[in-house]
């Protein structure tokens, strides 16, 4: 039972149910994204790369003949061995027109030179490869110091179409009360991080989890806020007619 409890708990960090809001700090933002990926991730056919792959936790969401995890190269990350290839920051080890179709989730933020990098994975794109995209609006600083952007719908739009793409949808999500809700849980989350497993949970289940609670029963009474929202989710293709940056 306790290890079925665990197993569950794990499932909800990044692929959250509906309960998932009792343990998971940042239901709302992993809620969101799991369901804008579920409807795009279909895209994704052939041969797809994972850019930033970090623990890979969408690989069963992509039904991939071939699935390759690119990460940036640190200790930490060659001792975790979940990527299958890494990189220095710079240009990716990989042949040009490699794969069919790209994911990269909650990674351009920590990216100084975003316009290298769409570009890079621009290059490793076959013409009309499709490319998948998800980074933060609205979000706490993380990863310190590693954390160099946010970016609006309009900012990104126009980074991707600089790149060679062509964006086919952004969704914003969530676009109602949830995303202040996630922002509070966010912040009392931060002030109680790392003070411990038994207080981290407790805090969850005493105040986060009402706080989440609230924002589902707020969501439903009040409008939604088209301009304010957590994560943008990008459906792009590469241009058939682009050259090599």
């Amino acid at each position: 039972m306790i290890a079925k409890i665990k197993n569950w708990r794990a499932r909800q960090q990044f692929t959250p149910g509906r309960l998932g809001w009792v343990v998971n700090p940042f239901y709302f933002a992993r809620r969101g994204l799991h369901e804008a990926l579920l409807r795009l991730l279909p895209e994704l056919q052939g041969e797809v790369l994972d850019v930033g792959c970090g623990s890979k936790p969408y690989r069963s969401l992509v039904a991939a003949t071939r699935y390759v995890g690119l990460d940036y190269d640190t200790p930490l990350r060659r001792a975790a061995g979940v990527a299958d290839v890494y990189y220095d920051g710079g240009i990716f080890p990989l042949p040009d027109a490699d794969f069919d179709g790209a994911l990269c989730t909650q990674v351009l933020e920590h990216v100084f030179t975003p316009e290298a990098f769409l570009n890079e994975i621009n290059r490793v794109l076959r013409p009309g490869g499709v490319l998948v995209l998800t980074v933060p609006f609205v979000w706490d600083e993380h990863e310190q110091p590693h954390d160099f952007g946010r970016y609006s719908s309009f900012g990104l739009r126009a980074l991707l179409e600089r790149a060679g793409f062509e964006v086919v949808t952004l969704e914003k999500t969530p676009t109602d009360a949830r995303a202040v809700a996630q922002i509070v849980a966010g912040w009392i989350y931060k002030l109680v991080c790392a003070r411990g497993r038994w207080v981290n949970l407790g805090v969850q289940l005493m105040v986060i989890a009402p706080v989440c609670f609230l924002g589902v029963v707020a969501a439903a009474l009040l409008p939604r806020n088209q301009d304010f929202y957590l994560d943008n989710v990008v459906l792009a293709r590469k241009s058939v007619s682009r050259s090599r940056p």
